[in-house]
């Protein structure tokens, strides 16, 4: 409980500033950085300044990227190169994007900002400067600061990459309410880093700065290298009362912080929905099982809970809630051990499911709250297929009885499915990103949802007196968070009263409060923390944040209006929001383009229209993979026959997993791998080409969905996907699409994708391999070789051996017309059937093409 009395404020800024180096010339020099941050009730305004010198001889290129929280609004940029300004320009994201695309037609370049992590973007901007050019960077950005689990955490990532003759970060605090108490960390800190540290602090102000010198900052004597790498963590807690919570008002703005402690907690009736299809197979289901273990035992015993698990069944645990029992706890935990993924995905029938559970359940608490959690790694391939459709049914039948919390694993879902299901239902969506500490996110959010403290919760305010009044109703207070309302008032309104009335687990609760303007006002005046008038920024900040939240959920008409008023906020305040776009003007009037991502642009899988049928994207992370498994069992190959009416018209209804052409021989395999096999697929390895190519089948088609390819020298692995391609080399990580043409090159080995069709992996004096895109019936991917004869004889795998160690046997119908022949693999003789079937090779005719069908059992 102690952990939940901390406030923990979420401020991110990395500072990454790079320049190129030269071994024969100085480098351009970073010769001061300065981050500025002031947190003013909760409201923080940080500045980011850098300032770098071309020493070289000759132009040189200086990049300057910054970190910063997704929740954050950039609110100005701009550069100084020798004295001339080049200041960023906000304006409306379509006008923008006209402007951009004129500027990009005539070979202008772009700078987006980009999603970086589940609590980052990053701004990037790069400009050309003379030799013994100066060039200044400043960046500001704002944020409303979010309470989570009782915590405030201002979280500085710092990497220069260089040492910085004039490093400085300034953090200043003031909150009215006074700190409890404060205190620094840092993951590079040494003892003489230290010593460039220092904290004032009184009742309700603190100041932290952190200044080293360059002989502090290096990492030994001899060498010019920097330990700033790592985070800047300041923690702080503030003092609270047991009141109606705290008002502060500014230039005829306020806001309301309410965040009572202590109180009892309402037992909770919670439907956990797990997702076990066959793309959770790996570490997402691990992780899962891990995470559920954990939030099996933070189950209070007054709790009530089930499992609906689903793939295309839905599968209930248990017919109705069973109290958090000691016995009924250890019960779960042995199915949750038990839990296995495979099959499609039928989000839909599950939720449906969860919903009638709570509705017949008897004997729950009569003051308890009552939600479903539902964690899903991909889209609805099974049931009901229709999102909208599947928003309606889960509105009309939730009915405003129940939340509804949507958890996204990984980037196959559709997160903008998820979150206006959540939203619709009294819940928010979040996504779990498919990192090491997965469980740890799981856990994360369940501990923000496990301690509801308060329902039905009403801020009311005079209407008269206020206006533009924000969001002043909710249905859920969880302990560790903080409700925030904030609007303006009349001008002739001495005290600003206010009351709240919520259903506590014991009472009717009714809280009553009185705030004298003039008095409030005179707690911000002359303070050097304040910027401007920032309550009133930070109404605008909120109001715009839930406008667009709003729009969400809203119908076509209802969104337009809600985005048309985000819009004009956040042009008025200068606000870059998902509605508007910075346009920075370079050097020789070059443009650069800043937009504000979400979190649904951040997906991987395709676009789809509103209201499409969605199928499964049965694609996984890299790292996500099974222990790999052979789908060749004993060694067994088993061959299949089949009867045909009549050869002169074949007909090719279907494509093969797998087609290849036998080196030296005019003779095609199409080859088939029993669809139940949902391992990885050893599919080829070459020692000498220092090649291996591994293959995923999907769930629910028959064919594959994802294909790994690893080269030795160079050590890269790419990793085809059919929504997108990965290119990983030495930690470093390159997303290609499949929307763009684009080629890549590292150490000879060319990666090239043509737009919507095929990626090719090709290396001088080695086998190319060249995997196609298939969108028609289902999306899957087709696997192919050239350059064959430079296979080994040492090439193995499930596919590999055909290359190696197949051939022919001689019988008296061993021509074109056969229907049977005998094949030999691997020292072993088989039957084989001719079939006709399409050809996904892009080299080929498209009409259907004669192969012999091998299927290998597992």
């Amino acid at each position: 409980m102690e952990q939940r009395t901390l406030l923990a404020l979420m401020v991110f800024s990395s500072l990454i500033v790079l320049a190129e180096t030269n071994d024969q010339k100085p480098a351009v020099e970073i010769y001061s950085l300065h981050v500025d941050c002031k947190v003013t009730s909760r409201f923080a305004h940080t500045v980011i300044t850098s300032r770098i010198v071309n020493r070289a001889n000759e132009s040189r290129e200086a990049t300057f990227e910054v970190e910063l929280p997704k929740t954050a609004f950039i609110t100005n940029f701009s550069m100084s190169i020798d004295g001339e300004e080049y200041p960023g320009i906000i304006k409306e994201k379509a006008a923008a994007q006209n402007e951009y695309d004129s500027a990009v037609s005539q070979g202008q370049s772009a700078g987006l900002v980009k999603i970086t992590d589940r609590r980052l973007e990053q701004f990037h901007v790069s400009v050309s400067i003379a030799a013994a050019s100066k060039v200044t960077f400043e960046l500001t950005y704002e944020e409303l600061l979010k309470r989570q689990l009782g915590k405030y955490e201002l979280l500085i990532k710092v990497r220069p990459k260089q040492l910085v003759k004039h490093f400085q970060i300034d953090v200043h605090i003031f909150e009215p309410q006074g700190i409890h108490f404060l205190e620094t960390d840092s993951t590079f800190m040494t003892n003489e880093l230290t010593e460039a540290l220092t904290k004032e602090q009184n009742e309700t102000k603190a100041h932290i700065l952190f200044k080293p010198t360059l002989e502090q900052q290096k990492k030994n004597s001899e060498l010019d290298e920097t330990l700033l790498n790592g985070d800047f963590v300041v923690r702080y807690d503030v003092k609270r009362e047991a009141t109606a919570g705290d008002i502060q008002i500014v230039n005829g703005y306020f806001v309301h912080y309410f965040a009572p402690q202590e109180m009892p907690v309402f037992p909770k009736n919670v439907i956990f929905v797990i997702d076990r299809s066959g793309s959770m197979t790996g570490r997402k289901i691990e992780q899962t099982r891990d995470a559920l273990l954990k939030i099996l035992q933070d189950l209070r015993q007054e709790d009530h809970f089930s499992f609906i698990t689903f793939n295309h069944k839905v599968v209930e645990w248990k017919s109705s809630l069973l109290p958090a029992t000691e016995e009924n706890v250890a019960s779960a935990a042995a199915l949750v051990q038990t839990l296995t993924a495979r099959g499609g995905t039928d989000i839909n029938g599950a939720l449906l499911a969860a919903v009638g559970m709570l509705d017949r359940a008897e004997g729950l608490p009569e003051h308890s709250v009552s939600m479903i959690i539902l964690l899903t790694d991909g889209q609805p391939t099974s049931g009901e297929r229709n999102v909208e459709v599947i928003q309606e049914n889960l509105q009309k039948a939730i009915n405003g009885n129940y939340a509804l919390f949507c958890l996204g694993f990984g980037f196959d879902v559709s997160y903008k499915f998820l979150e206006k299901m959540a939203l619709s239902n009294g819940g928010i969506a979040r996504r779990i990103y498919e990192n090491a500490d997965a469980a740890l996110q799981l856990q994360g959010f369940y501990q923000e949802v496990a301690t509801p403290i308060l329902m039905q919760i009403e801020m009311q305010y005079p209407e008269n007196s206020i206006e533009g009044l924000t969001k002043n109703n909710f249905k859920l207070f969880f302990e560790g968070s903080e409700i925030i309302v904030s609007g303006k008032i009349s001008n002739d309104l001495d005290l600003l009263p206010v009351e709240i009335k919520a259903q506590s687990h014991t009472s009717n609760l009714t809280l009553k409060e009185e705030a004298n303007v003039k008095e409030k006002e005179q707690v911000f005046q002359n303070q050097r923390y304040i910027f401007g008038n920032f309550i009133e920024r930070l109404w605008a900040y909120l109001t715009i944040q839930q406008l667009l939240e709003k729009a969400i959920s809203a119908q076509e008409e209802d969104q337009k209006a809600l985005e048309a008023q985000a819009l004009d906020l956040s042009l008025r305040y200068s606000f870059v929001t998902p509605l508007t776009s910075m346009v920075v003007t370079k050097p020789q009037q070059q443009e650069e383009l800043a937009n504000k991502p979400t979190e649904a642009d951040n997906e991987k899988p395709k676009k789809l229209p509103a209201g499409a049928s969605l199928q499964r994207l049965h694609s996984r992370m890299p790292g996500e993979d099974d222990s790999v498994g052979i789908a060749l069992r004993g060694g067994r190959l088993a061959v299949s026959r089949f009867r045909h009416a009549k050869i002169a018209q074949p007909i090719a209804s279907e494509h093969p997993q797998l087609l290849l052409q036998l080196p030296r021989q005019n003779e095609r395999i199409c080859l088939n791998i029993d669809e139940r096999a949902q391992t990885s697929v050893p599919l080829l390895s070459d020692p000498e080409q220092g090649l291996t190519v591994m293959g995923k089948l999907g769930d629910g088609i028959n064919h594959f969905v994802q294909f790994d390819i690893s080269y030795v020298n160079p050590p890269v692995q790419i990793h085809v996907y059919t929504h997108a391609i990965l290119v990983s080399h030495n930690n470093n990580n390159n997303w290609l699409s499949w929307t763009t043409s684009t080629s890549s090159t590292i150490q000879g080995l060319t990666v090239s994708v043509e737009k919507e069709k095929s990626v090719t992996a090709s290396l001088p004096d080695t086998v190319t391999v060249k995997i196609s895109l298939v969108r028609f019936p289902e999306d899957f991917l087709g696997l192919y070789f050239l350059n064959t004869d430079r296979f080994s004889d040492k090439v193995t795998g499930v596919l590999g051996q055909f290359y190696s160690k197949a051939q022919f046997g001689s019988n008296s119908n061993n021509d074109q017309r056969a229907v049977e022949r005998l094949l030999r693999v691997s020292g072993s003789e088989h039957k084989v059937s001719r079939l006709y079937k399409k050809d996904y090779r892009l080299e080929s005719a498209s009409e259907p093409v004669s192969c012999w069908s091998v299927e290998l059992t597992p």
